[in-house]
């Protein structure tokens, strides 16, 4: 990672901090979450990583957990606009199968699966990170099925009477169960919604 210069003589008088050392903290926070979790990371390692120093990050943020919250919402922002299937000229199979494709924690971060693992490590000692992962990385997905399984049913193509919630989180653990398993996910969206459609279509005859 690169090193960012670092701003501890800048800022005095009001300056505008420097977004790239901004930046380079929360990718290196960003990293040692994945690598070490929550718990064991500190904040010397994330300086380092950084290439600034304390008072620069203290500067930023007063503690370890604002800045995880932090890194994480950098994140989080990126994967909004994943949220939204458009389903303008998608059969009805073919948009659930790109709905469950997003639901892939690693659909933009190859390491999300170990860092979602380490936040459920996490849950006893500090339960506030799962439950900000929950919010912002889970609900959202879950969420996303759950409207394209309405969208398709006003279309005539799912029937009624099908439960969404449990079809959205019963597809949401199947990554979790190949990662696990060691089993490759790249058509994993297509092999789900395989089985799935049988049950879920609406009768065309």
């Amino acid at each position: 990672m690169p090193r960012a210069q670092d701003d501890s003589d800048r800022n005095v008088g009001g300056r505008p901090r420097d977004a790239a050392i901004d930046e380079a903290i929360i990718l290196a926070t960003r990293d040692r979450l994945v690598r070490d979790g929550y718990s064991r990371m500190t904040i010397g390692d994330i300086v380092a990583d950084a290439g600034v120093t304390r008072p620069t990050l203290y500067r930023r943020w007063a503690t370890k957990f604002d800045l995880v919250v932090d890194a994480l919402d950098y994140g989080f922002r990126r994967q909004r606009d994943m949220y939204t299937v458009d389903l303008a000229g998608l059969e009805p199979r073919e948009a659930l199968v790109e709905a469950v494709r997003r639901l892939d924690p690693t659909y933009f971060n190859p390491d999300a699966m170990v860092l979602m693992g380490n936040f459920a490590g996490e849950a006893i000692r500090t339960p506030e990170l799962l439950d900000i992962l929950r919010t912002h990385a889970v609900e959202p997905r879950v969420s996303l099925v759950e409207d394209v399984l309405a969208q398709l049913q006003e279309r005539g193509a799912v029937r009624d009477g099908i439960d969404p919630h449990t079809i959205a989180i019963m597809c949401f653990g199947s990554y979790f169960a190949a990662f696990y398993r060691g089993e490759p996910t790249k058509d994993l969206p297509d092999r789900v919604v395989a089985v799935l459609w049988p049950a879920i279509a609406a009768d065309q005859g």
